[in-house]
């Protein structure tokens, strides 16, 4: 075995529940069959940073309407996850990366790293680096599909 492949697009995400920051779970159920946006990102990240309120804009404007929102923080403790999204406020569901993360994405290829899955369970889109704030709007166009 070599070593392991960043998932790409048209790789496949079995959802299982997943066990996010404030310490509810988020049930496979409420994943599966939704388009979810996934990011991985990390509190000293600054690209992160730039990104993250864009991402709890569309998180307010489509959470649960067609469109999901999970975060994934790479950080080393969860207190500096939590620290970090109680500073800024945000309010999208955020969990630690765990090895069942890192199964369904692979190994990181930059930061934040940000994933489309539809409702099918399969990876439509994937960008390795921070977006632009338009380019974070047009993942709305994901929640029509």
């Amino acid at each position: 075995f070599g070593p392991a492949l960043a998932a790409a697009v048209g790789s496949r995400v079995d959802w299982r529940d997943v066990t996010l920051l404030d310490g509810r779970t988020l049930p496979a159920s409420a994943l599966a069959g939704r388009v979810v946006v996934v990011e991985m990102w990390a509190s000293w990240c600054p690209f992160c940073a730039k990104q993250n309120p864009l991402l709890q804009q569309l998180h307010a404007a489509l959470g649960g309407r067609g469109l999901e929102l999970l975060t994934f923080s790479i950080d080393r403790e969860p207190a500096q996850a939590r620290t970090y999204m109680a500073k800024h406020k945000y309010t999208f569901p955020a969990a630690m990366a765990t090895p069942q993360s890192n199964k369904w994405f692979g190994p990181r290829e930059g930061l934040p790293e940000l994933y489309v899955v539809d409702r099918d369970g399969r990876i439509v889109f994937k960008e390795a680096k921070e977006m632009f704030p338009e380019d974070v709007q047009a993942l709305a166009r994901f929640a029509r599909r």
